[in-house]
Formats: C-alpha cells, structure tokens, sequence
C-alpha cells in the first residue's frame, strides 16, 4: 500500500472531529467508540506500516511518545492498567491504540476486541467538553495544531 491509498496517510481516518493533539512523530485522536472511556489512537505522521520501517531514533521517540500519553491517560481516567495494541492488519500504517482499564472495566481479563458491545459515540458536546479537558492537561511536547502534514 502507497501514501495515496492509506486511510490514515488522506485523513480519511480517524475523524479530524476526535483531534486531541499534533505530537511530535503521532497525532492524537480520541477513538470514536468510547465505550472503554479515553480509548485514545496515536497515529504515525508519516506512512510506515512496521516498526523496523523507523529510524532507531524514530522508534526510541515514538514508544517515548507512547508511554508519556498512556501516563496522562492513567491519570486522567485513574487507569488501573493501561491497554498498548499496535496491530495494523486493518490498516497497515503505524497506530497505536492507547486504552485505559478501569476500575468498572467490563471484562478486566479480556482484551477490548474480544468484549462484545454497542459502540459508545460521544455527544457533540461531550465530545468537545472531553477535547478540551485532554488539551489542557496534553504534554508540553506537544501543540494542538490539526493540520495535517
């Protein structure tokens, strides 16, 4: 798969409305399904689909990146374990999906894919009331610029 074909690579995912943050080699985009609540996507900026594809250097910066964000999620949603799942069979371009555990977590044992539910859509304003609240505790490494590069 090319940069011209790669959902993530034309912006046609995730939803430019679920925007948190510019990182410094992801984006941050709150996943469009919360029912496990600050389900978050670090999305690579550039279209690389394995991590072998990245420089050492990007790969240090980019689980760096990962880890400071679960941290601000573990604090945010008081995560009693923090999910990592980089996957790409789906689409093949470098994302993380970053998903709190909770304390009221469902199915604590079982991985998120496996538990059967309706997707949780937040309200429009509950959407950017949970944005907002995100930006202002966001890492200092990071601007809120959603402007794709």
């Amino acid at each position: 798969m090319n940069d011209s074909a790669c959902k993530a690579c034309v912006g046609a995912w995730p939803r430019s409305d679920h925007f948190i943050a510019d990182c410094r080699l992801t984006r941050a985009y709150l996943h469009e399904d919360q029912f496990f609540p600050g389900w978050t996507v670090l999305v690579l900026k550039r279209h690389a689909t394995e991590l072998f594809h990245l420089s050492r250097d990007e790969r240090s910066s980019l689980i760096e990146e990962v880890s400071v964000v679960a941290g601000v999620l573990a604090e945010e949603w008081r995560a009693v374990k923090i999910n990592y799942e980089l996957l790409g069979n789906q689409l093949p371009h470098i994302h993380w999906h970053l998903i709190p555990r909770l304390a009221q977590d469902p199915a604590p044992l079982e991985p998120v894919w496996r538990i059967t539910h309706e997707p949780t859509r937040l309200a429009p304003d509950t959407l950017t009331s949970r944005l907002e609240r995100l930006r202002k505790v966001w890492p200092g490494l990071m601007n809120h610029s959603p402007l794709r590069s």
